[in-house]
């Protein structure tokens, strides 16, 4: 039997200017931390929980990129090139769309991870999946209990599970953790070049928006400095 969600695909075509100096000479999915790189952090993830086909985005040092990828056996990489202009979260998933297939799929980003609790959150995220209510269905994380998240929380969560993004001038208790399930027929009509957060905003309008809570820690790296507080977090947590 095919699993549901077989297929993943990895936003890794940024330029990572808030991670210089670090992405001075590589790109930011190839930065390492405890000793393995960003995107291979996401990829062992996506590959213990059983996904098969894994479109990973080039746009910035794109041969590092392919020369790296090409070593990896599961999942398999298909690469998405974006070498001749970058076309945004959503703009980049849309031109993906041909390697992805008609079925739901996988989004991740690759400047973040996490920290397993006892549950398996890619298998508990995909065995909440309810495609009459939902077109997207979000990892999120409790921004108290993040290490290198710093902002004022991206959305509310009710009871039932539906998100709802923070006002302007307000503070919400969860993050986007860089994981989601979505219906690739939101890319309809899309442009070439548009954010994710297009897509979010009219899927919670619909009222189609949900979120499950990531059970265990999440790690968000997106500057130096994170880094070396994602390294200590995952040591700590080996000896606890």
């Amino acid at each position: 039997m095919t699993r549901p969600f077989s297929t993943a695909m990895l936003l890794a075509a940024g330029l990572g200017k808030r991670m210089r100096p670090l992405t001075d000479v590589r790109p930011k999915p190839l930065i390492e931390i405890a000793g393995k790189p960003l995107i291979d952090h996401v990829l062992d993830r996506l590959a213990a929980s059983g996904v098969e086909k894994a479109v990973v985005n080039v746009h910035y040092l794109a041969e590092q990129m392919e020369a790296h990828l090409s070593g990896r056996r599961r999942p398999k990489i298909l690469i998405s090139d974006e070498r001749a202009g970058l076309l945004d979260s959503g703009g980049g998933v849309r031109k993906a769309l041909p390697l992805l297939g008609k079925a739901p799929f996988i989004v991740c980003n690759c400047d973040s991870f996490w920290i397993e609790g006892p549950q398996n959150n890619l298998e508990a995220l995909e065995a909440a999946w309810d495609p009459e209510r939902m077109d997207i269905l979000m990892l999120v994380a409790a921004t108290a209990t993040s290490i290198g998240f710093d902002g004022r929380g991206d959305y509310h969560l009710d009871s039932a599970g539906l998100l709802s993004r923070r006002r302007e001038n307000e503070t919400a208790p969860f993050a986007y953790a860089g994981v989601l399930l979505i219906k690739p027929d939101l890319f309809e009509g899309t442009r070439e070049i548009f954010s994710l957060n297009r897509l979010f905003d009219a899927a919670e309008t619909k009222g189609r928006l949900f979120g499950r809570r990531l059970d265990g820690i999440w790690l968000h790296v997106g500057t130096p400095e994170a880094v070396g507080e994602a390294e200590a977090k995952i040591a700590q947590s080996a000896v606890d």
